[in-house]
């Protein structure tokens, strides 16, 4: 099953290549050997001493800059909107009124408020950059980031290395990839998405679990035929399908058989009253099952806000029907996501994780300095806010500023691959790290000459 390529393009001291360290790296899925990961840190992928994991929240539909965590107080009416800014647990530093809980916790957190991109104003756009640090081109769709530390790191437990709740991105427009699999690393290296809404009485994990009429002496009494048939098929077998569904065999096999993942998803054994601080939502939910997972092993959990922009009430406030408007946001979104998140956060502090589990929360774009006539704000690419909490993540401080209507950068503009980047740092990923691409060609972690935001880890 090792297979190394070479010759690659730059040697470690004893002669093996960073592109030989990458294809070990894809046992990683598989479990390494003591040695053999050793050696993947000695090739420089990982930070031997890094053991920080990831809670990504994407809030799909893209917040408004103006009326949440850069508010322009000073500016006209049709600019700064409805919301008045309040003070927070960080000297100086304000949020909108429709974030009490975020405020608690604003000491932990760094918020970015330069951050813009050039490509098109579409979600799909977006959604790639801030998650892959690329966008789709060429044929060539690059991996989202838990899929990146699942193949250089590998699961801990048997759970998987990545989890994406509650489900992936639907359609929002564009009609292109989201940046939520593994893209070009293949298959074997997809996030294990739940499928389910963790906040429904009778919430249980689809395609998790066998039926409960399937005992797992029979599912072993099936791998062990599979085994018997496989073994007569060299010539397949040698082939990189093979190794694929092998390592995806493997996967779903161990999920089903594993004590372990049955506990991690079972919310039922969270007391009522922690359920109900996080929310009884699907938002909600899916964070507290997020600390769950994180606390049991994932690497990386992916928390979308929403689905989709069609059909449900987002952070897409162009104000027409069917979308809602700025005071829409206020009654319904905001609501939902202060008290998810303020809940996530103590939690996290309370049992000691927040010091190894950063969480990044992103979205694709920000919104139009000026209100519709419809009472909305529209895509604006051109300068939005991000923010970083947890791990080395500096808390309490702002990076960055925008003018004076929150249309451009003033300060320290960001591009979204240098946060993606950023997230990268954090987790120990060496940024000029290479990873096999199409055709056996490495690609970086990162596009060369990119780097993290330092402001965040100062």
């Amino acid at each position: 099953m090792w297979q190394l390529q070479g010759p690659g393009r730059v040697q470690t001291c004893d002669g093996m290549t960073r592109r030989d360290f990458v294809q070990v790296g894809t046992l990683g899925a598989m479990g390494l050997s003591i040695s053999e990961w050793n050696r993947l840190q000695a090739a420089g992928a990982v930070d031997p001493q890094s053991d920080v994991n990831g809670i990504m929240i994407f809030n799909l539909g893209a917040p408004s800059q103006l009326d949440t965590w850069d508010m322009k107080p000073q500016a006209p009416a049709e600019i700064r909107g409805p919301f008045q800014p309040i003070a927070t647990s960080a000297p100086g530093v304000t949020i909108s009124e429709l974030f009490p809980g975020m405020a608690r916790h604003a000491d932990k957190i760094a918020f970015l408020r330069s951050i813009y991109h050039t490509a098109a104003a579409v979600h799909d756009t977006g959604h790639q950059m801030m998650q892959t640090g690329r966008l789709f081109t060429g044929g060539l769709e690059s991996p989202h980031v838990g899929s990146v530390l699942g193949f250089l790191k590998g699961r801990k437990t048997d759970l998987p290395a990545s989890v994406i709740l509650p489900e992936k991105m639907g359609p929002t427009g564009g009609n292109l990839p989201h940046g939520q699999e593994a893209g070009f690393l293949g298959k074997q290296h997809e996030p294990f998405v739940l499928n389910a809404d963790p906040s429904a009485k009778d919430f249980r994990v689809p395609d998790l679990l066998p039926p409960a009429e399937l005992p797992v002496v029979r599912t072993d009494r099936r791998r062990r035929l599979r085994d018997v048939v496989d073994s007569t098929v060299r010539d397949f077998e040698a082939s990189p399908q093979a190794r694929q569904m092998d390592a995806s065999f493997e996967q779903a096999y161990r999920l089903m058989t594993s004590v372990q993942a049955r506990e991690a998803f079972d919310l039922s054994q969270e007391s009522d009253a922690l359920r109900d601080k996080y929310g009884r939502n699907r938002f909600g939910q899916s964070l507290l099952l997020a600390r769950r997972l994180i606390e049991r092993g994932v690497r990386f959990v992916t928390v979308n806000t929403f689905l989709t922009v069609f059909n449900e009430i987002t952070w897409d406030i162009h104000g027409s029907v069917p979308f809602t408007s700025i005071e829409g946001m206020k009654k319904t979104v905001a609501p939902v996501f202060d008290q998810g998140v303020a809940a996530l956060l103590d939690d996290l502090g309370e049992r000691g994780l927040l010091k190894n589990t950063i969480v990044p929360v992103l979205a694709e774009f920000g919104r139009t300095p000026k209100i519709n006539p419809a009472g909305g704000r529209d895509h604006w690419p051109q300068c939005w806010t991000v923010w970083f909490a947890g791990g080395p993540f500096r808390g309490g401080q702002v990076i960055g500023s925008s003018d004076e209507i929150g249309g451009t950068p003033a300060d320290r503009p960001t591009t979204t691959a240098e946060a993606v980047a950023s997230i990268y740092k954090a987790l120990g990923v060496d940024l000029e790290h290479e990873l096999p691409g199409p055709q056996g060609r490495p690609v970086p972690v990162v596009d060369f000459g990119v780097r993290e935001v330092k402001e965040l880890f100062a």
